[in-house]
């Protein structure tokens, strides 16, 4: 499908927004709420941001890399763009909500395209209950901390926790523990994609913990329950000869 109506957004870098400057001229610029697509620049906090800004709405995103990392995005070329968002192939993900308790009346809430973290927040180590749809599985998971990863997170944050790599369709969450002291040799698990995780910070007051969806932050929690939400949906789009699914699997034989 031809695409008329493009929308350019930007991080805050001198070379993303010179790109961005580069691209408008060349193929036009449609306000947001005209676009039928969006071109996202910058690296992959910049798909992050620019999926949560557009929550609700569903508009396919492309990403072209003018960061470091780049996962998440396609190579930068101002040549045939519009050839290259007509032939894109889209991923379609549901984000991870998290809802924070810290003993205060209200609850906060979030949703996270890669992952919800739990993370000590002094020195003293963590303690941490985790639950899976209501049945304790470790009554105290001594750690710096513990996260839930989506399909597409689980190369980010989890890989460097030592956390599996999940293909999109395999319909797995990634629960990965941070730096575990005891149980030592627990390294996490695979869960049902439908699956509710509970985590219960035991002595919070002594060893205080912070939970984190991708970068929405709350401190000082006592609960935190996390499960996927499909009826959110976010769509990004790939070049054919690189798209989503294909990158994790060569993910997993890079050495």
């Amino acid at each position: 499908m031809r695409v008329t109506a493009i929308a350019f957004l930007a991080a805050p870098t001198e070379v993303a927004r010179a790109a961005q400057d580069s691209l408008a001229a060349r193929y036009g610029a449609a306000p947001l709420d005209r676009a039928e697509v969006v071109v996202a620049l910058g690296g992959d906090g910049m798909m992050l941001e620019t999926q949560h800004r557009l929550l609700g709405r569903n508009l396919p995103v492309y990403g072209m890399n003018c960061g470091s990392v780049g996962f998440l995005m396609n190579d930068y070329r101002e040549d045939g763009l519009a050839e290259r968002l007509a032939q894109a192939q889209a991923a379609i993900l549901h984000p991870l909500r998290m809802h924070a308790f810290t003993g205060a009346p209200e609850v906060s809430e979030a949703l996270a395209i890669n992952e919800v973290s739990l993370l000590r927040e002094t020195r003293q180590a963590a303690k941490i209950r985790v639950m899976v749809d209501g049945k304790v599985r470790l009554s105290e998971l001594i750690c710096d901390g513990i996260l839930v990863s989506t399909p597409a997170g689980s190369t980010a944050y989890n890989l460097s926790a030592h956390g599996p790599i999940v293909p999109l369709g395999a319909n797995l969450l990634p629960l990965t523990p941070i730096s575990a002291f005891r149980p030592r040799r627990w390294r996490g698990a695979l869960l049902p994609a439908e699956a509710e995780v509970v985590f219960e910070v035991l002595e919070h007051e002594k060893r205080p913990v912070s939970a984190t969806a991708d970068y929405t932050e709350v401190r000082d929690v006592r609960r935190v329950e996390v499960r996927e939400d499909r009826s959110v949906s976010l769509t990004m789009l790939f070049d054919p000869d690189h798209g989503l699914s294909e990158r994790i699997i060569a993910e997993q034989f890079t050495v």
